[in-house]
């Protein structure tokens, strides 16, 4: 067990969700060939003026109320001035000394045991440039350029790996729930530097920063391999420095990207081309009224309707399932049936045919229809299989599909027992297998009721009653 106690923070950068920029009409999106969208804005062009963005303010105040934050009601912009090849204004827009929230939190559990992950602030800021390096060549794609981003930075209050992870993930599912941003680490829409210190006692070490680590999982390891490499330094004697490193997860270690400079001056001042920012109730209730469920309270919700917590972490986990069964609880309905239906058959014909349920033709009226068939015994779970495609590609009602696939279910028990009984004293050997433990037999028996009857059978009333009659 190690002698030190680790400190962690992490600075965390998240992509807002908006159709145009920060601080110009160009459109914010993903994937667009290199620099197609941008303008002179973006370009930095001397005697260009920003114009800010109202809906990300609106974000970023969806943003506070989920994060439990206070919010700044009067802020201001200001410029973060340093060079830098991605950055061609050679300052930054961002919230240096007025972040639009501060003293916040997210609550995570990490093996039983529930924490409060302090925020000490988030603040709006502008993206930069892309790079790429080729050789000695390096490139830029201004298409980030001034792409809207929230910072969110935690205090210094994880102690591990595992508290990390849980709170990214936490994290990533209330701003993604909340529609501020759909937190892709793999397209760089979310994105995360882990500040690292290790002591034997209450005064802090000395930190370093591993930047941009490009998922949850790595985030864990860097920490992990950043903790271990500061104990060695300091089991040798050595000193730590306080420097930028990043991870390289081929490697699964963290590397020495550059020494940082003291006192680094970015000379912030007041952003002189946008006024202060008087937010009214008015306009913060306003931006908060179309603030969807969140996860916790969809859990609550789900919990009290029967689902199972396997059933509810699924359908959460399914952005999409999860709304449409949101939409399913208007109707009356067995909704433990409803949900097995949809992670299961349904969830496999959208995987199969790469669709989301908005993209079918399962209406909530059919799918309810579906549901009471199957607790009436009117069909079986076969039949929603063979049924499966033609439910979810044609408008046909459950009862035209019946009859066009001809599927008849017959559920009276004294015809079935009858059959069963034919079959009985057809197979004595069938039978004696049974008795003597060999399973198989059942089923070679079950067969025989479903061709006596042509398939038309109830399969599970025939099954249970089959083994009933075989146990007397």
């Amino acid at each position: 067990m190690s002698n030190y106690i680790p400190t962690i923070g992490l600075e965390v950068h998240v992509e807002i969700k908006s159709k145009s920029k920060l601080f110009s009409s160009s459109a914010n999106s993903y994937g667009m060939a290199t620099n197609t969208s941008v303008n002179v804005i973006d370009l930095g062009y001397p005697g260009t003026l920003p114009t800010l963005n109202k809906e990300i303010i609106r974000q970023g105040i969806r943003a506070c109320k989920v994060l439990n934050c206070k919010i700044n009601r009067k802020m201001h912009f200001d410029r973060k001035n340093y060079f830098y090849p991605d950055n061609p204004k050679n300052y930054q827009i961002t919230q240096n000394r007025t972040p639009i929230g501060t003293d916040g939190y997210v609550e995570i559990e990490v093996d039983g045991i529930k924490k409060k992950i302090g925020i000490s602030d988030i603040h709006i800021e502008e993206d930069t440039c892309k790079s790429a390096h080729r050789g000695n060549v390096s490139l830029l794609d201004f298409n980030r350029a001034g792409v809207p981003l929230i910072e969110i930075v935690t205090t210094p209050s994880i102690s591990n790996d595992k508290e990390a992870m849980a709170y990214l993930t936490k994290l990533k599912e209330l701003l993604f729930y909340a529609n501020i941003s759909d937190c892709k680490m793999e397209e760089g829409s979310m994105r995360c530097d882990a500040n690292v210190s290790i002591s034997k006692n209450e005064n802090l070490g000395t930190r370093t920063e591993t930047k941009n680590i490009s998922s949850i999982r790595n985030v864990g390891l860097a920490i992990q391999k950043e903790i271990e490499r500061q104990e060695k330094v300091l089991e040798n004697n050595g000193k730590i420095n306080e420097e930028t490193r990043r991870f390289d997860d081929k490697l699964e270690e963290t590397l020495l990207m550059r020494v940082k400079e003291t006192g680094n001056d970015y000379r912030y001042f007041i952003e002189p081309d946008i006024p202060y920012l008087i937010l009214t109730d008015e306009f913060i209730d306003d931006a908060l009224k179309t603030l969807p469920l969140l996860p916790d309270e969809l859990r609550e919700k789900y919990s009290k309707v029967g689902l199972s917590s396997l059933q509810i972490e699924k359908l959460i986990n399914n952005r999409s399932l999860n709304d449409y069964f949101l939409g399913l609880l208007d109707y009356e309905t067995n909704y433990v049936t409803a949900v097995n239906l949809l992670l299961s058959d349904i969830s496999s014909y959208l995987n199969k045919h790469n669709k989301v349920i908005t993209d079918t033709h399962l209406s909530y009226e059919k799918l309810v229809s579906v549901v009471k068939a199957l607790e009436d015994k009117e069909i079986s779970n076969k039949n929603v299989k063979d049924l499966i495609d033609s439910l979810m590609e044609n408008d046909l009602t459950l009862k035209e599909l019946k009859k066009e696939f001809k599927i008849e279910n017959i559920t009276d028990d004294s015809f079935i027992k009858e059959v069963i009984t034919k079959v009985i004293e057809n197979n004595p050997d069938s039978v004696n297998d049974y008795k003597s433990g060999h399973d198989r037999a059942l089923k070679y028996l079950m067969g025989q009721v479903m061709k006596e009857t042509k398939g038309a059978v109830n399969p599970k009333l025939a099954s249970d009653m089959l083994e009933n009659e075989l146990n007397k």
